[in-house]
């Protein structure tokens, strides 16, 4: 019988004034002791993590945002994956809701047999999972009751080259809308008009291509009840330095930085001028 357990909460979270959430789901990087004894030296590492986003996305808060913030590392539970372990792209490599895998298809676990079973996963899910969505879920729905209207900014960050999960180079910004299902079709266009270069920016941008937006945006984004949720995948190479030691990088965040506000601003707006109760 597994024996999950955790000395962390689940998430840290900032009460914001504005209907505008912001979710980091893959920025933590706390691995429980009986967890961390189990993995490979590579894994411990945590590199597939979506490093420094907080720092990043600091502007936020002036705009009124609540933010969500993983502690765990995906490598314990993947809080973008749905809760029944199924895969988000079918046919394609994925990694799953507890993964056993790196981004580079090594082994988390130093031997398969320390790989957590279903009773294990099941106490992740309740432990770390669980929290994380109905907290998630109930922002949203304060936002509604208040505001008429509640936006999620899914926000993820991944190395620009991965041959596992895309050929060549990713493009900058990869913005996502469970193909035209989790938002306004003008409001993802507004994101994407935002996202076109300015003066010397030479970022480039795609609108549901390799990622189309994870569980969160699928699940969470229902225009038709004014909750729009939009993820934005965008290459680490934009901010920061991609292989170990993983350092942000000042002067391409400062760089980047304006054009993730262009964009959110841009999705807020829209959110806001289309408020209706329904």
């Amino acid at each position: 019988m597994a024996d999950f357990r955790s000395d962390q909460p689940a998430f840290e979270f900032h009460s914001g004034t504005a209907p505008l959430l912001v979710s980091m789901p893959h920025v933590g990087t706390h691995v429980p002791a009986g967890v961390h004894a189990r993995l490979t030296d590579e894994a411990r590492q945590v590199p597939d993590t979506d490093w420094h986003l907080e720092q990043l996305y600091d502007f936020v808060r002036a705009m009124g945002a609540s933010v969500l913030v993983a502690t765990h590392s995906r490598y314990v539970v993947d809080l973008n994956r749905p809760p029944d372990g199924s895969s988000l792209y079918p046919g394609q490599s994925v990694t799953g809701l507890c993964p056993t895998d790196t981004f580079d298809d090594t082994p988390l676990y130093r031997d398969p047999s320390l790989a957590p079973d279903e009773a294990e996963i099941a106490q992740r899910r309740e432990a770390i999972w669980q929290p994380y969505h109905a907290k998630l879920r109930s922002t949203l729905d304060a936002m509604r009751a208040e505001h008429g209207v509640a936006l999620l900014w899914d926000a993820h960050s991944i190395r620009s080259v991965l041959p596992r999960f895309f050929e060549g180079k990713l493009p900058d910004l990869n913005v996502g809308t469970g193909k035209g299902s989790s938002c306004a079709d003008a409001m993802a266009q507004a994101v994407m008009l935002a996202a076109r270069p300015v003066g010397q920016e030479a970022y480039t941008s795609v609108l549901n291509g390799r990622f189309t937006g994870g569980y969160i945006t699928r699940n969470y984004g229902k225009p038709e009840r004014n909750v729009h949720a939009i993820q934005l995948e965008m290459t680490q190479s934009s901010y920061m330095q991609e292989a170990l030691p993983f350092d942000y990088l000042p002067e391409r965040a400062h760089a980047v930085r304006p054009v993730l506000q262009r964009m959110m601003t841009a999705a807020y707006a829209h959110a806001l001028a289309t408020t209706t109760r329904a």
